[in-house]
């Protein structure tokens, strides 16, 4: 159970606004998350807006993007992020269910491509122990170019807050 009460969207008539705009970008709900964060509605809408440029405003494939997201999910063991991305918005983005489950424990064995294992190195890297060693960045480099290095360190930096957020406050997971 959350530990803090959610707020349903028709509880204060001045969230009106900002509920119709998550609502608008989410094909119509309004999740936990958002229910959470409307005790403080300007982190609400910065949080969202937010979101929303790193998931589809950045030039990472969509593939690569659920890819990262699942593996911080696991590392952090994130049932909440889990429960959302898998399967549907992962297999929305070409990744079955099979290579959702691999991302608990992946290796480089031949599932993802080397652009997919430098980037999961480096999702590791980042979630495990902050610094990268250099020869995990370097590794990028054969694969992006340096935006969509930054692009990528920023998807891994904000799905870590998004999961220590949610773990906090225990938000309870959707229903399916």
């Amino acid at each position: 159970m959350a530990r803090v009460t959610y707020i349903e969207g028709t509880d204060d008539p001045e969230l009106d606004d900002l509920v119709d705009k998550i609502r608008s970008g989410r094909r119509g709900s309004l999740i936990n998350v958002y229910k959470l964060l409307l005790h403080s509605p300007p982190l609400a809408e910065s949080w969202f807006d937010h979101l929303n440029q790193v998931r589809w405003g950045t030039q990472l494939s969509g593939r690569l993007r659920e890819i990262i997201i699942i593996r911080i999910g696991y590392l952090n063991k994130a049932d909440y992020v889990l429960n959302q991305h898998v399967p549907k918005l992962a297999e929305a983005e070409g990744l079955s269910v099979a290579e959702c489950d691999a991302l608990a424990d992946w290796t480089d064995d031949g599932t993802f491509s080397a652009e997919e294992c430098a980037a999961l190195a480096f999702a590791d890297a980042m979630t495990r122990h902050v610094a990268v060693p250099y020869d995990v960045f370097d590794a990028l480099r054969d694969h992006f170019d340096e935006r969509r290095i930054v692009e990528l360190t920023i998807l891994i930096g904000t799905y870590n807050m998004q999961n220590r957020v949610l773990a906090s406050l225990e938000i309870d997971l959707e229903p399916k």
